[in-house]
C-alpha cells in the first residue's frame, strides 16, 4: 500500500478511536446526570449517626432550590468563604458563585436536624445560632458537587462543601468527602476535583492529609510559567480512581 494511503488510514483511524473514547465519556457524564437523586442509591449513607449527631441527608438541584434554601446557601458561603478569599476577591467570588448555584448541573446533598431531636443533638447555644431561617427541619451543611469532563477524564467536582459551626470538628466533612467518592465511583468517574483557596491552610491539610487528595497538575502552582502560577491565589486538588486518569491529573501527561 502507499505510504501516504497507509497514514491517512491511520490518521482516520486514531481519530474514530479517539471520537469513540470522547463518546464514552461524555455518555458516562450524561447518565449520571440524568439521575435524580444520586445519593439514594446508598441508603446506609443517608443518616449520619455519630459523635454526638443525629443527622439525614437529603438530595437536591441548582434549578429547584427553594427561596430559603437559596438564601441559607448564600449566607453560609458568606459566613465560611469570606475570610479566605479575603476583601478583594470575595465580591466577586460571591456573585460568581450565586450564579453557580442555581445551575441545571449543580447537585446537592442538603444534611439536615431533624427538629424532634433538635435539642438532643445540639446545645441550645448551638442549635439557637443555626443560620437556617425557613420552616421544618433545619440544615446544618451542604454539598454542590456536579459530574464534568476535565482534561477528558469523567470527575465528579466538588464545588461547595459548607458545614456550620455548631457541627464542625464532628467528623461530618471527612463523611461527606467519603459519601462524595462512593457517588463518583458508582457513577463511573474516574477522579474527585476541588479548588480551594491557598490561605485556607487548615483545609489544605484536611485534603491532602486525611483524604490524601493531590495537587493536580492543572493547578496553578504547577503550571510551567511558575509566576503566573504562583500570582493565582488557589489551588486545584484531586483524587483519581484509575491509571489514566492519574497520568492526566496527577503527573500531567
Amino acid at each position: 500500500m502507499d505510504r501516504k494511503k497507509q497514514s491517512s488510514k491511520e490518521k482516520k483511524l486514531k481519530r474514530k478511536e479517539e471520537l469513540a473514547k470522547k463518546q464514552s465519556i461524555d455518555e458516562f457524564v450524561r447518565v449520571a446526570n440524568a439521575k435524580a437523586a444520586p445519593i439514594e442509591e446508598f441508603p446506609s449513607f443517608l443518616k449520619y449517626e455519630r459523635n454526638g449527631l443525629n443527622l439525614i441527608m437529603e438530595a437536591g438541584r441548582g434549578d429547584s432550590l427553594s427561596p430559603p434554601v437559596k438564601q441559607y446557601v448564600q449566607t453560609l458561603l458568606k459566613v465560611n468563604m469570606e475570610e479566605p478569599y479575603g476583601p478583594e476577591e470575595w465580591p466577586a467570588e460571591e456573585k460568581n458563585k450565586r450564579r453557580e448555584m442555581v445551575s441545571p448541573d449543580a447537585r446537592y446533598i442538603f444534611v439536615k436536624q431533624p427538629c424532634s431531636n433538635s435539642t438532643e443533638i445540639l446545645p441550645t447555644d448551638r442549635s439557637n445560632n443555626l443560620l437556617w431561617k425557613g420552616e421544618g427541619d433545619p440544615i446544618v451543611a451542604f454539598v454542590h458537587y456536579r459530574f464534568v469532563v476535565e482534561h477528558e477524564v469523567p470527575a465528579l467536582y466538588v464545588y461547595e462543601i459548607q458545614v456550620e459551626q455548631a457541627v464542625q470538628g464532628k467528623g461530618l466533612g471527612k463523611f461527606l468527602m467519603q459519601f462524595l467518592e462512593l457517588i463518583a465511583r458508582k457513577n463511573g468517574m474516574k477522579a474527585m476535583l476541588l479548588t480551594l483557596q491557598k490561605r485556607n491552610v487548615r483545609a489544605l491539610a484536611f485534603y491532602t492529609g486525611k483524604l490524601r487528595f493531590k495537587i493536580a497538575a492543572i493547578s496553578p502552582s504547577r503550571w510551567a510559567n511558575t509566576l503566573i502560577g504562583a500570582a493565582k491565589s488557589y489551588e486545584i486538588l484531586c483524587k483519581t480512581f484509575d491509571p489514566d486518569a492519574k497520568s492526566i491529573l496527577e503527573d500531567g501527561n
